[in-house]
């Protein structure tokens, strides 16, 4: 806990912690640290460690997860809480919260009805917006962010969770820094279908590699707002670029690429690593992933029991001997092997088939967002601690968010986006005209390439409101104004992107159709770029609106200097890898392509 927040660290009252009780030798959830017996339990500086003894109830008499064996923590007559002996012991009453009066003496809630109702309901409505907080750190389905509810102050906690937490190295395929705040963010969350933990050999090629089986790209957007959930098929055919695998003793083993096969092969196959998956993503996409987040069949029947289980709704019975899913129908929550089952089912929804049951683990993702908003998980210490303690276990990530602290940082600025605006869609795909029996699926390029546009240019598939107008609008205005004449357009063509030629198709076509005959071809850029970029002077603006008009360049594709052009001075145009052909518009589209796969993460479905 941050001795410097004032004893509060995200709304969880910093009374709420662990604590050695010397009579018994055991740690207690200290509720009130106001009262009691200080004979019967030491304060600490910062929340330790709890043993896991059994199931604590909660107020109302549940279960609440992983606590000691003492007698639940209940109601007294006043409402405050009150503990039971342990093991039959007489029981001893923690005082209420101790408040200071309206003239400045300390007293006990309850001492004045009036002002005690209008302080709880105000603590209500503060506890409500913190449980909102909190729930929000849970968006985008990724289970690590969790652990941003959870006080790690103490040291051995801290450490705890820090040795627990798997790291792969990838090389040069993912981002050192955990995140850019002036930059869209993009995480992989890749399931595997490795048969690992008590019970999973059972399930099919219980000798498998562990490959890339289920895939999500998270795109968060550069301003927060909003984000988009991309399932990739497992099943789509691609190709996989060549690959630089880590090896332990530092060095990188070169692992050559495959054209036309599964893009589930882009891990494990070939000693592929999941650096190899995330250059193949931004090979399709043409997104950089910066980090990945791993987790296997193990993971989810371990996470889906810590959150207390995850609401589904069936529109009909399943009964799967293939998955091991029997539920009659209605709505249910399941954890564990259900939980698994559910999510591995692919022959009883839809068309029973892999794109049918992507749409399922959409839906659990999502119940599971659900589930934090609604649920008291992330604002009680017991269940934090078993959660937090079942994702890290859980985790495979990259070591660019190796530690809880970066993960921490991490979903802060995950937790930003509201649930209403995070959008789960799948890449737009058609069966395989290459196979009689259909089993694969190929890209569907007018689709595709519309949805993969929108998120490069960081448009969202909700309607949102944007934080950044300022920023747009002092793009938007770089746009207006006079434009020069097509023959006073000075400018030289790097190329950029990933179209061969692309620099001389340009020059061309400027030529030719537009009549920029002081156009030249500067071949190759010194690197390649993501978005195409032109520079220019400030005396030279009007050449730049006038070039951007003609090609489609976006406000945000200009790139103004600070000292004016002399003499023959041309603007630079590079072309990135949003270039596809000379006299196509490098603007993307700001509506999603109709009739893609679409749910949104605020809404309960049933599977059909």
């Amino acid at each position: 806990m941050d001795a410097q927040s004032r004893g509060r660290a995200d709304g969880i009252d910093p009374a709420d912690q662990w604590v050695l009780n010397p009579n018994t030798g055991d740690y207690e959830l200290r509720l009130n640290n106001s009262g009691g017996d200080s004979g019967d339990s030491a304060r600490t500086s910062g929340p330790r460690v709890p043993h896991s003894r059994g199931p604590v109830q909660d107020r109302e008499g549940g279960r609440r997860g992983g606590g000691d064996r003492r007698a639940p923590v209940g109601d007294g007559e006043d409402g405050s809480p009150v503990r039971e002996g342990r093991r039959g012991a007489p029981g001893r009453e923690v005082p209420g919260q101790r408040r200071r009066s309206a003239n400045g003496t300390r007293g006990t809630e309850g001492s004045d009805p009036e002002a005690t109702g209008s302080r709880r309901a105000r603590k209500s409505r503060k506890a409500s917006k913190a449980r909102r907080k909190k729930a929000l750190m849970w968006t985008g389905g990724v289970t690590a962010f969790v652990l941003v509810g959870l006080s790690v102050g103490g040291y051995a906690l801290y450490q705890h969770f820090n040795s627990s937490l798997n790291t792969v190295d990838v090389g040069g395929s993912g981002n050192k820094n955990v995140f850019d705040n002036d930059a869209p963010i993009n995480i992989l969350v890749i399931g595997t279908d490795k048969r690992t933990g008590k019970g999973n050999e059972g399930y099919g090629d219980k000798g498998s590699i562990g490959h890339a089986d289920t895939n999500i790209l998270f795109h968060v957007s550069e301003d927060r707002t909003n984000a988009t959930a991309l399932s990739i098929p497992r099943d789509l055919i691609t190709d996989i670029p060549d690959c630089k695998v880590p090896q332990e003793d530092g060095s990188e083993k070169l692992v050559p690429g495959s054209q036309g096969v599964r893009f589930n092969e882009s891990l494990g196959q070939e000693g592929r690593g999941p650096g190899c998956t995330m250059d193949t993503v931004k090979a399709i996409t043409g997104l950089k992933v910066d980090h990945f987040m791993m987790v296997d069949f193990n993971a989810v029947k371990e996470l889906s029991t810590a959150v207390g289980g995850v609401q589904i709704c069936l529109a009909k019975a399943v009964n799967d001997p293939d998955s091991h899913l029997n539920l009659p129908a209605g709505e249910h929550r399941i954890q564990g092997e259900d939980a698994l089952a559910f999510v591995r089912t692919r022959h009883s929804f839809g068309n029973r088939g892999d794109l049918d049951r992507i749409q399922i683990q959409q839906q659990f993702v999502a119940s599971m967002i659900r589930q934090m908003q609604s649920d008291d998980t992330l604002t009680s210490p017991t269940k934090m601690y078993k959660l937090a303690d079942a994702v890290v276990k859980a985790l495979t990530v990259d070591s660019g968010i190796g530690s809880v602290k970066k993960l921490t940082s991490l979903a802060q600025e995950i937790g930003k986006v509201n649930t209403k605006n995070i959008t789960f869609t799948t890449v737009p795909v058609l069966d395989n005209p290459a196979e009689k029996v259909k089993a694969t699926v190929v890209l569907n390029p007018p689709k595709a390439d519309a949805l993969f546009a929108m998120m490069r240019d960081d448009t969202s598939l909700t309607e949102v409101k944007s934080k950044k107008k300022a920023a747009k609008s002092k793009q938007d205005k770089l746009l207006k104004g006079t434009k020069a004449a097509a023959a006073d357009v000075r400018v030289d063509v790097y190329n950029g992107g990933e179209v061969p030629g692309g620099a001389q198709a340009t020059v061309t076509w400027l030529q030719n159709e537009q009549g920029v005959l002081k156009s030249t071809n500067k071949s190759n850029a010194p690197s390649k770029i993501d978005k195409t970029t032109l520079e220019y002077a400030p005396n030279q603006a009007d050449q730049a609106r006038a070039l951007a008009a003609m090609m489609g360049l976006p406000g945000s594709a200009l790139k103004p200097g600070t000292e004016d052009a002399e003499g023959l001075q041309a603007m630079i145009l590079t072309l990135g890898k949003d270039f596809k052909a000379a006299g196509t518009p490098i603007t993307g589209p700001t509506k999603a392509p109709e009739d893609i796969q679409q749910a949104n993460a605020d809404k309960a479905v049933c599977a059909k």
